[in-house]
This record gives C-alpha cells, sequence and structure tokens, in this order.
C-alpha cells in the first residue's frame, strides 16, 4: 500500500471513528426506550480474556487462562426526594483450567446486587446541612477505597445490607453505617462448577459499622480524613469466615494532581482485636489481632504533552510475626479493593495488603483524550519472613527463605473508542521472582518468570 493509499485509509478510519461517536451521544437505552425522566435503566456489559505463562501460586503447574463475564442491569425510580434503586449482576466464567480460582471472587451467577430506598434533602431538618440516607442492600465506595470499595477490575462486587447516612456541607462530609456483609452463594466449588444459581444472603452473625469523617480546603488545598470500622464475624451454616472482631482506626491526608504542582498522599490504620489464624472448621484458637498499614505516594504533574505524572509509592501491611505464638500481626484489608496499586486481581492477584513491604514507581500518561494509560514498577519483600506470601499462598514457617518476593513490572492502556459507551483495555505484567518465589516451600518447580496478559471490552448503554 502506498503512502497516498494509507493516508485516506486513516482519514476514512478517523473520519468513521468521529462520526460514530458523536451519534453515540445521543443514543442510548434511556432514550431509545423513551423512558421518563423519572426513571433510569442502564446496561453494563464486560468481557475480559486474560492469561499467563507460568505458575507462581502453591500446589500449581504451567499457566492458566479464561474468560470472564460481568454484566449489569440498574434500574432506578427518583420522585421529589426520594430514589429507589435496583441493581442485578451476573457474572460468570468460561474457558478455565485446571488453575483457575473457581470462587466466588469470579463466580456469581443472576443475583440481586442492589435493592435500597434512599432519601435527601439539602436543607436538614432546617439545619442548612445535606443529608442523605440509604437502606438497603448496597454497594459502598468509601475514601481511599483500601478498605472498603466498589470492586471494579475483579468479576464479582461486594455489596451490603444496611444503612448509610452522609451529612455534609461545602468543606467537610460526615458518614455513618451499619450493615451485613452479603454472601456470595453458592460458595462450594462442585456447585459453581454445575452452574447452580442460589440467592445471595447476609447473615446477622456478621455485622460490619463505621464512622467516615472528611475536610476538604486544608492547607496545600488538601483533604484529611479519619475514620473507624468495626468488623465482627461468626461461622454460619453456609459461610466459614476468620471470626474476627477487629476495631480498624484510620488517617488519611491527601493533595489532588494538578499541572506544574507536587501531590501527596498518606494513609495510616491500625487494626487491633480479636481473629482466628484460618476459616478451618478445626481452627478453634482466637488471637489476639494488632496489625498496621501505611501507605504514602509523592507525585509530580507536568504540563507537557500526554500530561505525564510521574510518583513514587511506598506500601506496608504488616505480617505475623511467629506463627506458633498466640498474636495475629497480619493486616486485614477488610473488604478494599487493591488492583489500583498492586496489578490485576481475578485470576493473577499476586499481591495484596497484606505481609508486604514495596516501593515502587508509576507513570501516568494520556496520548489523547480518549486514551489514558500507565506504567508501573514495585518491588516485593514479606514484612515478617515467618508468614505467608498470601497472594501466592505461599509460606516458610522458619523463615530460612528469606523475604524477597520478586518485582512486578506493569503496562496498562485504555480506550474510549465512544466516550461513556464502548471502552478497550488492554494490560501486561511480568513478575521477576525472586529467593522466596523460587525456593520457599511448595513453590512451583517452574522457577521461570512469570507474564500476565489481559484484553476487555465494556460496554455502557
Amino acid at each position: 500500500m502506498n503512502h497516498k493509499k494509507l493516508a485516506q485509509c486513516c482519514v476514512l478510519t478517523l473520519g468513521f471513528h468521529s462520526g460514530l461517536s458523536q451519534a453515540s451521544k445521543n443514543w442510548s437505552v434511556q432514550k431509545q426506550l423513551n423512558l421518563p425522566d423519572w426513571l433510569t435503566l442502564k446496561i453494563d456489559h464486560r468481557t475480559r480474556y486474560e492469561g499467563y505463562d507460568s505458575a507462581y501460586k502453591k500446589g500449581q503447574s504451567g499457566g492458566d487462562q479464561v474468560i470472564a463475564f460481568r454484566t449489569n442491569v440498574f434500574l432506578g425510580i427518583n420522585y421529589d426526594n426520594f430514589e429507589l434503586g435496583a441493581e442485578f449482576i451476573d457474572s460468570r466464567i468460561t474457558l478455565e483450567g485446571d488453575n483457575t480460582p473457581i470462587n466466588t471472587s469470579i463466580i456469581n451467577q443472576t443475583d440481586l446486587l442492589q435493592a435500597y430506598l434512599a432519601w435527601q434533602s439539602s436543607d436538614f431538618l432546617g439545619s442548612g446541612f445535606n443529608f442523605k440516607i440509604k437502606a438497603g442492600r448496597q454497594t459502598m465506595d468509601v475514601g481511599s477505597r483500601r478498605l472498603i470499595a466498589r470492586n471494579r477490575f475483579r468479576n464479582t462486587i461486594n455489596n451490603f445490607t444496611g444503612f448509610d447516612t452522609t451529612l455534609s456541607q461545602d468543606d467537610w462530609q460526615l458518614r455513618n453505617f451499619v450493615v451485613l456483609p452479603v454472601s456470595r452463594q453458592p460458595n462450594d466449588k462442585p456447585s459453581l462448577q454445575a452452574g447452580r444459581t442460589e440467592l445471595d444472603q447476609e447473615d446477622f452473625e456478621r455485622i460490619f459499622a463505621g464512622t467516615f469523617f472528611s475536610m476538604k480546603n486544608l492547607p496545600l488545598n488538601s483533604t484529611a480524613e479519619l475514620y473507624g470500622y468495626y468488623l465482627s464475624e461468626d461461622d454460619t451454616e453456609q459461610t466459614r469466615t476468620k471470626n474476627r472482631k477487629l476495631f480498624t482506626p484510620g488517617f488519611r491526608w491527601v493533595k489532588s494532581a494538578k499541572p506544574n504542582q507536587f501531590n501527596f498522599e498518606m494513609e495510616a490504620v491500625l487494626q487491633t482485636g480479636t481473629s482466628h489464624a484460618t476459616t478451618l472448621t478445626v481452627d478453634l484458637q482466637r488471637l489476639n489481632h494488632f496489625a498496621y498499614f501505611g501507605h504514602i505516594t509523592l507525585g509530580y504533574s507536568f504540563d507537557a504533552p500526554w500530561q505525564p505524572q510521574l510518583m513514587l509509592q511506598y506500601d506496608y501491611a504488616s505480617g505475623d510475626a511467629d506463627p506458633n505464638d498466640n498474636q495475629n500481626n497480619r493486616f486485614e484489608t477488610l473488604y478494599g479493593a487493591r488492583r489500583f496499586e498492586f496489578g490485576p486481581t481475578s485470576i493473577w492477584g499476586a499481591f495484596a495488603r497484606a505481609n508486604i513491604n514495596s516501593p515502587g514507581v508509576r507513570l501516568k500518561f494520556k496520548p489523547h483524550k480518549t486514551v489514558t494509560g500507565f506504567i508501573a514498577h514495585r518491588a516485593y519483600w514479606l514484612a515478617q519472613s515467618k508468614d505467608s506470601w498470601t497472594g501466592a499462598k505461599i509460606r516458610d514457617v522458619t523463615g530460612s527463605s528469606g523475604s524477597y518476593i520478586g518485582q512486578q513490572m506493569e503496562i496498562r492502556l485504555r480506550w474510549q473508542a465512544i466516550p461513556k459507551t464502548l471502552q478497550f483495555e488492554t494490560g501486561w505484567a511480568h513478575l521477576f521472582k525472586g529467593n522466596f518465589a523460587k525456593n520457599a516451600p511448595n513453590t512451583p518447580t517452574n522457577k521461570n518468570d512469570t507474564d500476565y496478559f489481559h484484553f476487555q471490552t465494556s460496554i455502557h448503554i
């Protein structure tokens, strides 16, 4: 093909994409069905292929691959200050292999994700405060999303049943909630493999409550957050737990990124109470629980083509120092998300916010108004060499395998082909295995590094 024909093809392609994008701005299922303003209908569907070539987890050999599907349908009714919302979810997989984790983190077929009634006022009881209360089954994003989050990359989504209230003014917000975490059902491998459907359920044996306060427009144009969460759980007939009774207070200080300015984020969390080491039926020992977590980011945004933002990051999540004492010092991330810091989850999930000591660097960029991406590199050590590498479920209780797990490099690109309607995303991660990943007990016999790849399409109508 000569240069002239190539140029013509490029012009036609860009013109087609521009025309399609313009047409999509006026297309949605809401408009096509000519629904009234008080009724909202949204449909989201995501298909993702992902796989890796070499095992790194306990008991594995070879790689893994899967195609994951997730469909969400949301229906909302708004009348005056009231909102009634319902959301259905269907998460399933195909092309799975022997290493695929067949559990409720990736499968939840045809279930009710949200069903709530909300009421809000812009002048609550004549006080001038904004107030909102939401009651029923719901999803939640709170603060940094490290401890409470609506999952985005994972194929299934955390949800809760209870009450969530928010009182706010221009510069501050006070949020309180008391909820029951919802258990995805069925949760046994044979039922999930057979494609059985069963309604998710909440149990009064698990209660999660919290208070969250944030204040904006502080010095350096920053925001501060102060919070405390309490989780109490016991085993139920269908769900095994670690019987955690945990109080988790924390503090966060953050300055958002702006061109030609430094930005930062600092978060510190303590955790105290009691827990069991595992969810096994025979594990009846109650351990004193004391753990902690810290995060630091320092970044700078350049006023330059591609809008580059460079960030230095550090995370530390405590581990269990001695497997033979009556203490559990491994940090529990509760219902938080981890993909935005530690790489893809789903069938990958090499690293979690537990027993890690990890510095890293991340470069974000935006080469086009519809294209964003980042390159990230992190090194990982165990915070305690006698505790587990939780992402791989590998532990050397003697500590003789050392603490250096290795390094992970990651690249991700995201293209809004039709803004707010059609999105493509692809990513690659490479795990450089360190001494612990190669030599600890129960590590795979193949000591090669591991490559992970994913490609997904998302449709929002």
